[in-house]
């Protein structure tokens, strides 16, 4: 079973972060994650998100984007959360919740699966509402780790 408690350290949970642009807010996000293993470099993992952000959209509608990558100096799948105070454009539509998920290079199954996880809990409609009412950090962490188990137990 796939543990989001480890993917997601609340390190990388963010609510109410400024952002003027889609790039800025993935930059937060890499920054964040490259805090959590000392293989990744926040720069190089930006210019890769970036890249596949070039081969089609991460905006899933509703407010919500997934930017996502296979990264080579990815020893584990880690991820950050972040909601935005103001809501930046991703390719014309505007977007306030962002899961930032990177994988290892070859685990393409795995990333696939978790890619799935997201799409079910996004999919439901209170769920983002829910994440937008975060007071604080704290607050965005456990509701979006309650959102995973109930997606989960389906």
């Amino acid at each position: 079973m796939i543990d989001f408690g480890s993917i997601l350290p609340t390190s990388c949970v963010r609510a109410h972060v400024r952002a003027t642009s889609k790039k800025a807010s993935i930059e937060a996000a890499a920054e964040a994650i490259a805090t959590t293993q000392e293989s990744i470099n926040a720069r190089q993992l930006l210019e890769a998100l970036m890249a596949r952000e070039k081969l089609g959209s991460t905006n899933l509608g509703d407010g919500i984007a997934i930017p996502h990558c296979r990264f080579s100096d990815c020893q584990l799948p880690v991820a950050s959360l972040l909601y935005l105070t103001n809501p930046v454009s991703f390719d014309n539509q505007e977007v306030d919740l962002l899961f930032i998920l990177v994988v290892p290079e070859e685990e393409t199954r795995l990333h696939l699966e978790l890619l799935a996880i997201l799409a079910r809990v996004f999919d439901r409609q209170p769920n983002a509402q829910d994440l937008r009412k975060a007071q604080n950090d704290q607050d965005l962490y456990e509701a979006f780790q309650r959102q995973v188990a109930e997606a989960l137990a389906e």
